[in-house]
């Protein structure tokens, strides 16, 4: 097509490359400028959530150093907050599921870790889905797409090939869209946060437990006395089988402690 191009209207190499140039950089010029306040501040979001869509990127040598210099800065305080906010939640929500319980009146009205996933989970499919409707109406995207945005940009895996607030001047004709947009991310991130913290969480409570029951198993093989001798207790119960009560004398099953008797039957 190129070669096509350049042989139908004569252009010569340099026109076509500056050609290139200028159809290249005016998609992004669509929203805006890109490095007004607005576009910087959604610049700014983006980074500290380390989305890092790759819509806009800094061009110059103090540009590129600088925002190296602030990503190292306000990543590790972002996560602070998005931690924190994840925190409260958390707390919020077991406070709604404890008053919960108890108008329902039941059983146990604490707030456990399943409990907690269950809300935050629904709080998350809840954000994604509402935000994938918003986005749709307003960026003419199918729901699908939208909902693929969303999932993409608060799981801050941030492709790219979806950015919102590229189109029609979005970024200095829709200041409320702006600030719907950036509150989507930053409420959307602590929640999915919160949701994240809690399922891992979960699976190191699950190791714990499983590690507690290796080391009950482990404890469970008690040493019993059978004449006169320490002997495994699996081995014990076989020797007073095999022997015959008159034969065995070690202690009676009464003689035994039961918590003794509890751990040697598992």
């Amino acid at each position: 097509m190129k070669s096509g191009l350049v042989r139908k209207y004569n252009i010569t190499p340099e026109d076509y490359h500056m050609i290139e140039i200028v159809i290249i950089e005016n998609k992004p010029h669509k929203a805006g400028p890109q490095w007004k306040f607005a576009g910087a501040f959604y610049f700014a979001t983006v980074v500290l959530a380390m989305i890092g869509y790759g819509h806009s990127t800094p061009v110059t040598v103090g540009g590129k150093a600088f925002c190296m210099a602030y990503a190292m800065v306000g990543i590790p305080l972002g996560l602070v907050m998005f931690q924190s906010i994840g925190e409260r939640l958390n707390k919020f929500a077991s406070v709604v599921i404890r008053r919960a319980k108890c108008y329902l009146r039941c059983n146990t009205t604490e707030a456990t870790e399943m409990n907690l996933m269950f809300a935050t989970g629904m709080l998350s499919s809840i954000i994604i889905t509402t935000g994938a409707a918003v986005f749709s109406r307003y960026e003419g995207w199918s729901y699908f797409d939208s909902f693929y945005y969303c999932f993409v940009t608060l799981t801050t895996i941030g492709f790219g090939d979806y950015v919102a607030l590229q189109n029609d001047q979005a970024l200095t004709s829709k200041p409320g869209y702006v600030a719907l947009s950036l509150v989507f991310i930053l409420f959307g991130l602590a929640v999915v946060a919160a949701s994240i913290n809690l399922l891992v969480l979960r699976f190191m409570t699950m190791q714990a437990e499983e590690n507690a029951r290796d080391e009950d198993k482990d404890d469970s093989r008690t040493i019993l006395p059978v004449d006169g001798q320490v002997r495994d207790d699996q081995a014990s119960v076989c020797s007073c089988n095999c022997l015959g009560n008159k034969q065995c004398s070690g202690p009676r099953t009464s003689e035994i402690p039961s918590d003794l008797i509890e751990r040697a039957s598992v």
